[in-house]
C-alpha cells in the first residue's frame, strides 16, 4: 500500500510538474517570430511569415547555406521560390526543428540539406536540449522572463516577421582562399557520426510523409570540405536512396576563382561565388521537372519586387567596395 501510494505520489508529481511547464512555455514563447518579440534567429525563422503553401524548395543547413544559396536569384532563374532556413553552426537536431516548423505552414516539393551538416560534432545535450525544447519552449526561451509583456501572457502566437532576401545572406567582401587543391583524392570515405545518420533519416521520414524529396547538396568551401567528405556524403545518400550534389567537384565548371568568390579566406563564398552556385542549383532543380515557374502569376508578384529591391541593394554595395 505505501508503495502504491509512493507511485502515485510521483506520478501526480510528474503530471502537475509537466502542467506548470507547459502553462510556462506558453508565456515565454513568442508571440511573434521578429527579434522585438524575442524570436531566436529570425533571419531562418522569416520562413514563417512567408504565406501558406508558397514555398517550393526548402534549404536547411549552416551558414554554408545562407551564404551560398540565393533565393533571390533562383526565382530570378527558374520562378521557383524558395527559403534559405540556414543558421550559424547549425546541427542537425536544429535542422530538423527548422523543417517541422516550415511544414507546419508550407508545402515544398524539393528540401534541400547542406551536407556538411553531415559532419558537424554534436553531444548528447545538443541532441536531447532540442527535442526537450521543441516540446516545452520553456527550456528555449527561458531568458525571456525579464522582457515579458501583457501580451505574452494574453496574445495569440502571430508570424508577421518576414526576411527581405528569404533567409540569405550575400556578401560582396573579398577575401581569397589561398590553400590550393582542397579536393586531393583520398578513396577513403569520412566517417558519419551513427547520431548524425540518424537524425538525416529521420528528415527524409519528415520529408517524405509531407510529399517532399530530400536532396544532399555540398555548397563549394575549400576550408570544410575534402574529398573524403565528399565520398563519405556520396556514399551516405546512396544509403538513403536520395539525390546527392557535390558542387565541390564542379569547381571548373561553374567557374569558381577563389580569389574573388570568397569573402573569409574560402569558408563561405560571397556574392560572386554565390551567383554561379544559385544558378547551377537552379538548372538542377528545372532538370528535376518537378518544380513550378511563377513567374508572370500574379499571386507572386511580391517577388519581383523583391528581386528588384535585392539587385539595388548588391550594386549599392559593391559600389562601397574597395577600388570600385
Amino acid at each position: 500500500m505505501k508503495y502504491a501510494k509512493r507511485v502515485v505520489g510521483w506520478v501526480c508529481f510528474v503530471v502537475g510538474l509537466l502542467v506548470l511547464l507547459q502553462g510556462v512555455s506558453w508565456v515565454v514563447q513568442p508571440k511573434d517570430n521578429t527579434v522585438e518579440a524575442g524570436m531566436e534567429r529570425v533571419q531562418a525563422n522569416g520562413i514563417l511569415g512567408e504565406a501558406p503553401d508558397t514555398i517550393d524548395v526548402l534549404i536547411l543547413g549552416n551558414s554554408e547555406a545562407h551564404t551560398a544559396f540565393s533565393p533571390m536569384l533562383l526565382w530570378k532563374q527558374t520562378g521557383y521560390t524558395s527559403y534559405t532556413c540556414g543558421t550559424d553552426a547549425q546541427v542537425l537536431p536544429y535542422s530538423k526543428t527548422m523543417l517541422k516548423r516550415a511544414l507546419e505552414r508550407q508545402k515544398p516539393k524539393v528540401v534541400i540539406l547542406e551536407a556538411l551538416n553531415l559532419y558537424h560534432n554534436m553531444t548528447a545535450g545538443d541532441m536531447y536540449l532540442e527535442e526537450l525544447s521543441d516540446r516545452l519552449p520553456v527550456f528555449r526561451y527561458h531568458d525571456r522572463w525579464k522582457g515579458l509583456s501583457q501580451r505574452d501572457f494574453t496574445g495569440p502566437v502571430e508570424t508577421t516577421g518576414r526576411n527581405l532576401y528569404k533567409g540569405h545572406v550575400p556578401k560582396v567582401k573579398v577575401d581569397p582562399w589561398e590553400g590550393g587543391d582542397y579536393m586531393t583524392p583520398t578513396g577513403v570515405p569520412a566517417r558519419i557520426a551513427r547520431t548524425n545518420r540518424l537524425y538525416v533519416q529521420w528528415i527524409q521520414k519528415i520529408c517524405q510523409d509531407h510529399g517532399a524529396q530530400l536532396i544532399l547538396v555540398s555548397a563549394p568551401s575549400p576550408a570544410n570540405w575534402s574529398d573524403a567528405r565528399g565520398l563519405g556524403a556520396a556514399a551516405f545518400a546512396g544509403e538513403l536512396g536520395c539525390p546527392y550534389l557535390d558542387l565541390n567537384r564542379e569547381q571548373a565548371a561553374l567557374g569558381l576563382d577563389w580569389s574573388k568568390d570568397t569573402y573569409d579566406k574560402g569558408d563561405h563564398l560571397n556574392n560572386d561565388g554565390a551567383t554561379k552556385v544559385s544558378m547551377r542549383l537552379g538548372e538542377y532543380l528545372q532538370a528535376l521537372g518537378i518544380l513550378t515557374d511563377h513567374r508572370g502569376d500574379p499571386r507572386f508578384s511580391d517577388w519581383d519586387a523583391l528581386l528588384k529591391d535585392y539587385e539595388a541593394f548588391l550594386a549599392q554595395q559593391e559600389e562601397k567596395k574597395p577600388g570600385a
